[in-house]
């Protein structure tokens, strides 16, 4: 059945001649009818070539659908009926597969122009080089080389502003080293480590670019930028853009390059401390340089706190400034683990097998006692990783490699808090006296509380494992029978090791049960899903900050210190790569609105 709202190509395609589809054509097709500016085009007032969207519905055949090309163009053709010669050019706008079991096909949506019709421009694949703002030009800091700082940094360096970034972390080639020792069990580095360096912690957290913030056009402008700087350009049409944890760090390096090519620099081992104020504003950061133990006074016009969701110290910077902080809702639990090719068969009916398609993946969730519990950066063919900031304590994180080829499949699963479970009754309901000892009344009466619970949290976790960066895991069906048994661990992706235990000793009372109830609505959705076959490695607790630095909603600065610019995800408005991304966009035009030339 077609879609409502669309209508056969052969019916809409000006200026070349259609005939009907014919059994050889590659898939059903539609195509959407032309806008009044493309009939204008046609009687002769053509302002811009105006392409013509074709979808094509294909079913899974060996290799992989034509994206790009002449094979693009022939599909296209032949799907409309006319001859290659009488396209101009075809771009692949949209790429998804439909895995429900009566759909199992690809959409291709491209868009096509006719003979003599021209597209615009192709989109740029090599990084930009902007001018060297004028010494005199206002100087912005920006703590944090994440997403958001790195971009809140470009767009400064666009408008004409000078601007540093400090770093806590090392470069991508050096953090290499603290994750490769972090993974045999060994010593974790408090400063470079899977949340802290270059690029942030989605560097080598799998590289997921998907999201629901943001408008399309912005979106579309973040991924872009990425390509210019050496992403793979399927990222702008895939269902589910991914880079991988083995090319980000690439694409990491090239955006630091520009920022230096064009007059900015980064600074590493630079680990902000606190914010030196005059008069209710910011003067400048004083940061300790790692190398050495000196401290530094890094004078500045704004300064742009941008550090990550473990950066906890860079929040209680702020709030010891004088900025106001906030309790925030944010999500805990665990990360369960599958063969991949029980998951594939699942989605697929054993289609893989046979067919080139993607690693297959789930999006679950549920409510239960008024809370939700959800899968959370679900990784295809991907790794569970160790990413704690400190040895004592154990985290456990999703990666993926561009390739997804991984034998395993992992994915948070986590219950949602706000900050009043964890205050007064509700939150001794929930059991967190027995992690943390006395609870507050109010979020108000300690705005950090959720960080503490993290930290408690993680440390327990670590006892548990016993050592080495090892994680506690117990096998689904048995954490989901909740009798305290225990089996030896199956083999797994994660690295520095398993220790079996019963979870229910480790997590709190209120987040256990709600994850065993969603554990059961999760299986009978996807049969098998809380079998044997299953593992729950322990802990998840770094889904976004619990707490949140106030900021002015229009001039986006902290109301209590001026020129303090709150920004991403360790400040508590954003939650991944590209939404953090957005919101250094959006900070970046605060400070040029208040102090661009």
């Amino acid at each position: 059945m077609e879609s409502p709202g669309l209508v056969r190509a052969a019916e809409t395609w000006a200026a070349i001649p259609a005939r009907a589809a014919t059994s050889r054509s590659p898939g059903r097709v539609h195509g959407r009818k032309p806008s009044r500016r493309s009939h204008d085009a046609a009687a002769g007032a053509r302002i811009a070539a105006v392409p013509r969207e074709v979808v094509l519905l294909l079913p899974p055949s060996p290799e992989p659908p034509a994206v790009a090309g002449e094979a693009l163009r022939e599909a296209v053709a032949g799907a409309l009926g006319c001859a290659p010669e009488g396209l101009s050019d075809v771009r692949l706008r949209r790429m998804s597969f439909d895995a429900r079991p009566r759909q199992r096909r690809w959409r291709l949506v491209v868009d096509a122009w006719s003979a003599g019709e021209s597209p615009p421009p192709p989109l740029r694949t090599t990084p930009p080089t902007f001018a060297t703002p004028a010494a005199t030009a206002p100087h912005i800091v920006v703590v944090g080389s994440g997403p958001a700082g790195i971009f809140c940094a470009l767009d400064c360096l666009v408008a004409g502003l000078n601007v540093t970034v400090l770093e806590r972390g090392r470069d991508v080639q050096a953090r290499r080293h603290a994750l490769a020792a972090a993974n045999r069990g060994l010593e974790i580095d408090p400063e470079s480590n899977y949340c802290f360096g270059e690029g942030g912690a989605g560097t080598y957290s799998d590289g997921k670019l998907y999201t629901r913030a943001g408008s399309r056009p912005a979106v579309r402008g973040v991924l872009e930028t990425l390509v210019a700087h050496g992403a793979p350009p399927e990222i702008l049409a895939s269902w589910r853009p991914h880079v991988g944890s083995n090319r980000l760090p690439l694409v990491v390096r090239a955006l630091r390059e520009t920022i230096e090519r064009s007059g900015g620099h980064v600074r590493f081992g630079m680990r902000a401390e606190a914010i030196d104020t005059t008069a209710g504003a910011v003067a400048a950061v004083l940061a300790r340089r790692l190398d050495d133990g000196t401290r530094e006074r890094v004078a500045c016009d704004a300064l742009v706190l941008a550090a990550g969701h473990s950066a906890l110290d860079a929040v209680a910077m702020a709030g010891n400034a004088g900025a106001r902080l906030e309790a925030k809702g944010f999500a805990m639990g665990v990360r369960v683990e599958h063969p991949q090719a029980w998951l594939d068969a699942r989605q697929y009916g054993g289609l893989r097998d046979a067919f080139a398609l993607p690693a297959s993946f789930y999006e679950l969730a549920a409510q239960v006692d008024e809370r939700g519990v959800y899968s959370f950066c679900m990784c295809p063919g991907g790794f569970v990783v160790p990413a704690s900031t400190d040895s004592s304590r154990v985290v456990v994180n999703g990666m993926s490699l561009s390739r997804r080829d991984s034998p395993f499949a992992n994915s948070g699963l986590v219950v949602q808090l706000e900050p009043e479970d964890w205050c007064a009754d509700r939150g001794a309901a929930w059991g967190w006296e027995a992690l943390v000892g006395a609870l507050p009344v109010t979020p108000a009466d300690d705005p950090l509380f959720g960080t503490r619970l993290q930290l408690a949290l993680e440390h327990r976790a670590a006892v548990a494992g016993r050592g080495a960066n090892r994680a506690p895991v117990q096998r689904a069906d048995l954490f989901l029978e909740g009798r305290g048994r225990t089996a030896e661990p199956a083999p797994a992706s994660y690295r520095p090791g398993l220790t079996a235990c019963d979870l229910a000793t480790v997590l709190p009372a209120g987040m256990a049960r709600r994850l065993r109830e969603a554990l059961r609505v999760f299986d009978a959705r996807l049969p098998g899903f809380a079998g044997e076959g299953g593992q729950l490695i322990g802990v998840e607790t770094r889904t976004s900050s619990p707490v949140r630095i106030a900021r002015d909603p229009e001039a986006l600065e902290s109301p209590q210190v001026r020129v303090l610019y709150p920004c991403g995800e360790g400040a508590g408005y954003a939650g991944g790569i590209v939404s953090a991304a957005l919101d250094g966009r959006r900070v970046a035009a605060a400070i040029v609105a208040r102090l661009g030339r």
